[in-house]
């Protein structure tokens, strides 16, 4: 069966190809075949400005032509995969991805100027040096990128919503009852002080990558230079790869990780996708309360022409894009939670499951990146009923019965909050009701009328100011 949207084996290919069509910068195995080659490039140009190396120094130009060598094209890349799994021209078929690209390069090589140092490809070290690398590059670039952007999107929205119904009050639910009033805003404001919070956790943290060779020792490195300080350079050179150009840096950052095996252990890889996987649970949160705000009637949905609801009722809009999140963000974190398991374990020196895992990455990010988009479209496409939400705050009266009893408490007067209860619990109090309870009390005519002001729709604490504060 030829390949096609309709015909892909997973919606990320098929269904949802448009929404996370942008991971394959990233993601594919065309990204990952770009990244060994930018690694390679890199790591001999780095070889030829390090004394005792033995590499000849490189002119400007043959810098930029390896420079140049680094942009992969896609016909570029598939010469890598034939020399992997067919052979292309002289070279036979590898069957190992790293080493058809050490062979591309040197092909490449031939030909130029940089021919003499066809042997210094690859010098000294393992395949997962350079995949540990590739990858950091490729994480990176990801979460700097498509990632922060796609977030920004459904931030940008929560601030818009926290500042314009930072008032707007609202009846809470704890435990799902009638709770204390709050505002719309001020429970927006708290999805996005979460989401921030994590953002910055996300960014303070480090990828740790590794370029010990086979075992982690540089033992191939001393034996043909023992003079370089192998551990200062392979450091110096993970730091060059943090250089953004005009004298910035990345934000998400990539360091030397001098304690490994023949893989780095992974550790750092666990905590990204535990922040992300936090990031996605915040945002899960996020949509089951609004499909519970839009169930009550206190968002409303946009219709869209020509959309359907359901195959038989003509009148429903569904809350789609918000379970559409639900679903995504849950199976993305499904996947984060393995990598989490998975990674940081690996048989003695190393075993070869991470490597499959790894290249699974996109499809975590893919269902990420679906859900945040389905997720916006659905923020975008509600507006907030006010006069709903008030009407069923003020079909509650009883939520202020909190604020009696705690100004009695302060007033002295005995076994307030049983008193309240007594009046409330299980029961449809009136404001009438309590004005009666209140005009009973041993308290002065200032205090009594200070308690029959208190009204639902006001008794919203500093709500305001929280959502309303930077």
């Amino acid at each position: 069966m030829p390949f096609d949207q309709l015909t892909a084996i997973t919606p990320i290919d098929g269904r949802y190809r448009d929404a996370a069509s942008g991971l394959a910068e990233y993601f594919s195995e065309y990204a990952l075949i770009r990244a060994r080659v930018r690694m390679e490039c890199e790591y001999l140009i780095a070889l030829s400005e390090t004394p005792h190396v033995g590499v000849r120094s490189l002119s400007a130009e043959e810098k930029k032509l390896l420079q140049r060598m680094a942009a992969v094209s896609l016909d570029d890349a598939r010469v890598v995969k034939k020399i992997e799994k067919e052979g292309y021209e002289e070279i036979p078929a590898t069957n190992h991805d790293v080493k058809a690209v050490e062979y591309f390069l040197k092909k490449r090589l031939a030909g130029t100027s940089l021919v003499d140092l066809s042997e210094w490809i690859h010098f000294a070290t393992t395949s997962e040096d350079t995949n540990s690398i590739a990858y950091g590059l490729l994480l990176r670039d990801f979460l700097e990128g498509m990632f922060l952007d796609s977030l920004g999107e459904i931030e940008k929205h929560l601030g818009e919503y926290a500042k314009k119904y930072a008032a707007a009050p609202m009846l809470a639910r704890t435990h799902g009852q009638p709770a204390t009033p709050t505002t719309f805003g001020k429970e927006m404001k708290v999805f996005l002080n979460r989401l921030e919070r994590q953002v910055e956790i996300l960014k303070a943290g480090t990828i740790l990558v590794k370029l010990g060779g086979a075992t982690g020792n540089w033992s191939a490195h001393v034996a043909a230079a023992p003079e370089v300080d192998w551990i200062d350079f392979s450091r110096k050179f993970i730091e060059q790869l943090n250089e953004a150009g005009k004298g910035k840096q990345h934000v998400v950052r990539l360091a030397l990780n001098p304690y490994t095996t023949q893989i780095e252990p992974h550790d750092t890889y666990a905590e990204l996708f535990d922040a992300v996987r936090r990031i996605n649970t915040i945002l899960l949160d996020l949509s089951q309360d609004y499909w519970r705000y839009i169930s009550d009637g206190w968002l409303t949905q946009k219709p869209k022409a020509g959309e359907v609801g359901s195959s038989t009722m003509p009148h429903k809009i569904n809350p789609i894009d918000f379970e559409n999140a639900e679903g995504n963000l849950g199976a993305a974190n499904a996947l984060f939670e393995f990598f989490s398991r998975k990674l940081p374990i690996s048989r003695l020196q190393r075993d070869l499951s991470d490597s499959t895992v790894e290249r699974i990455f996109g499809t975590a990010f893919a269902h990420t990146v679906i859900g945040w988009k389905a997720l916006t479209r659905g923020l975008g496409k509600v507006g907030v009923n006010e006069k709903a939400m008030l009407a069923d705050l003020q079909k509650h009266p009883e939520v202020i019965a909190e604020a009696i009893q705690t100004v009695l408490r302060k007033e002295g007067v005995e076994v307030p909050y049983e008193k309240l209860k007594a009046l409330t619990r299980g029961r449809e109090v009136t404001l009438e009701d309590f004005a009666a309870f209140i005009d009973g009390l041993d308290v002065s005519a200032e205090v009594k009328k200070r308690l029959k002001s208190f009204a639902p729709e006001s008794y919203i604490g500093l709500a305001e100011k929280i959502a309303r504060s930077d």
